[in-house]
């Protein structure tokens, strides 16, 4: 089985965003988990969003990328969703087959009107879901 952890700073966005999108495409061959650096709450516009895609977070907890390595567990790759500098604090998993880094932007950082944050949460779900269509076809290849 073909395991993957998606890494943010909080794993209140962008990683959650990757988890979902990653097991919604595959199939039970795959399986992926979601968790941050620092993990914080989960985001209400990425909640939202995801679910104009068909698909619920609402029931998710942010979870400890330090904790995932204490626990034991393993993966095939790990890919971090942050930026670079985030990135560098995330934990050594053994036995990787690979390790990627993917920059977005932060859900949290978006500014404007709720619609206006809406639609930027979007664009950046939509790239992140995007990325993962390509990766996965990719790693099917």
């Amino acid at each position: 089985m073909t395991r993957v952890l998606f890494v943010c700073i909080h794993n209140s966005a962008r990683s959650q965003i990757a988890e979902a999108w990653f097991n919604h495409i595959t199939d039970d061959t795959c399986k992926a988990e979601s968790a941050g650096i620092e993990p914080g709450t989960l985001n209400p516009l990425v909640v939202q969003a995801m679910a104009e895609i068909g698909i619920d977070i609402s029931g998710k907890t942010t979870n400890s990328a330090d904790a995932f390595l204490r626990e034991g567990k393993t993966y095939s790759c790990v890919v971090t969703v942050c930026n670079r500098e985030a990135a560098e604090k995330c934990p050594t998993f053994p036995g990787l087959e690979r390790q990627e880094h993917w920059s977005f932007p932060d859900p949290s950082g978006v500014t404007g009107t709720q619609a206006e944050k809406l639609a930027q949460v979007r664009e950046i779900r939509d790239a992140i879901c995007r990325k993962i269509d390509e990766w996965v076809a990719e790693l099917r290849a």
